[in-house]
């Protein structure tokens, strides 16, 4: 039996839901208090489809709900952010099967597009090949699927060796695990780099997968990953012309518990501003956490080629390189784009595949 309010709230007739987007018409505050069915009985809508009509008590509102949609199973499916819609690797689970697609077809063929979609949401990531190595490109890349999130960097960023730069990112400086942005609120949820030219010796790139770790975390020390989802981290950035700060969890948990988002960046957690006891349990766990990263089983180690395109989830995976030299030609552009953006280009992609 389907609980009365719920059930009344999502009436689907017009008088319940504009007929042209689907939204309600109707506050909570204005169904009935005591909601009871006066009467039900079966009946086909105008195109033969099954449903169930049903007459409400006290005002006698007439509810026509899909047999279909009242036999689905409900529960906490969420919106597919979260680790129970991932699938979660190590490196040598990926062998033989990177997630990638060619360009061409990307552009022409919405089934490869949203086979490459599905695998960002899926796996974390996509490696595009053979993307066409003009300047500026990675924003026409991130357009296939979304909206570039402009920041302080700007619409992309150069990643490449700078004379006075405002980030080791733009050094030959070995770069560990992390993810980018954790002081910015909200935190970009997806990054990507295309590569234009990788001839210095070293500046291989790693991923790994973060809520796997997590994960791990929580099957090997459950006290430890309860300090991190409980402790607020003071992330933080500032040059010449920015200053940001974010306090976030280094993993985030949804109200069910599952594994929702991982900040972790020790270039920019700042000073942590609690007693001694609380510190003791969360350099413990950071380090312990920290660790399970740097486990050589979970990077998923590779080298950019000229032409290829990275794009990841920068919630979920943490993205490292090996040191280069300064004097070789390395030349990444990057820019930052929402998950949102690219989950709402996959739905209608599936749409439109299964109305063909």
């Amino acid at each position: 039996m389907h609980h009365l309010v719920w059930l009344r709230d999502n009436c689907p007739c017009t008088r319940c839901r504009d007929p042209r987007n689907g939204q309600k018409l109707f506050q909570i505050t204005e169904l009935p208090a005591a909601l009871a069915i006066a009467s039900e009985r079966a009946v086909r809508t105008g195109d033969g489809t099954p449903a169930r009509e049903i007459v409400w008590a006290p005002d006698g509102h007439v509810s026509v709900y899909a047999q279909a949609w009242l036999d689905e199973p409900t529960g906490p499916d969420g919106d597919g952010r979260t680790e129970d819609a991932k699938e979660l690797w190590a490196a040598a689970e990926l062998h033989g099967r990177l997630p990638e697609a060619d360009w061409d077809a990307y552009t022409v063929d919405p089934r490869v597009r949203a086979r490459a979609l599905e695998q960002v949401v899926r796996l974390g990531f996509v490696l595009l090949r053979d993307v066409p190595r003009r300047d500026r490109q990675v924003l026409d890349v991130a357009r296939t699927f979304g909206y570039v999130r402009e920041t302080n960097y700007g619409e992309l960023f150069e990643v490449r060796v700078e004379a006075d730069p405002n980030n080791l990112a733009f050094t030959g400086a070995r770069i560990t695990p992390h993810t980018d942005n954790p002081y910015r609120d909200p935190v970009p949820t997806l990054q990507l780099l295309h590569c234009l030219a990788n001839g210095a010796r070293g500046g291989d790139s790693g991923l790994v997968d973060g809520f796997r770790a997590a994960a791990l975390l929580r099957e090997e020390s459950p006290a430890d990953f309860d300090v991190l989802t409980r402790t607020p981290v003071p992330f933080t950035f500032a040059d010449a012309h920015t200053e940001l700060r974010a306090d976030r969890p280094l993993i985030a948990a949804d109200p069910l518990g599952r594994i929702r988002e991982i900040r972790f960046n020790n270039r920019s957690i700042a000073t942590l501003s609690y007693g001694p006891e609380r510190l003791d349990a969360f350099y413990a766990a950071y380090r312990r956490f920290g660790e399970i990263l740097l486990r050589p089983e979970l990077q998923l180690d590779f080298r950019l080629a000229p032409g290829d395109c990275l794009v990841f989830d920068n919630t979920r995976l943490l993205h490292a390189r090996t040191a280069f030299e300064e004097s070789g030609q390395r030349h990444l552009q990057g820019t930052y784009a929402d998950l949102d953006g690219l989950a709402s280009t996959l739905a209608v992609l599936r749409r439109e595949e299964a109305a063909a």
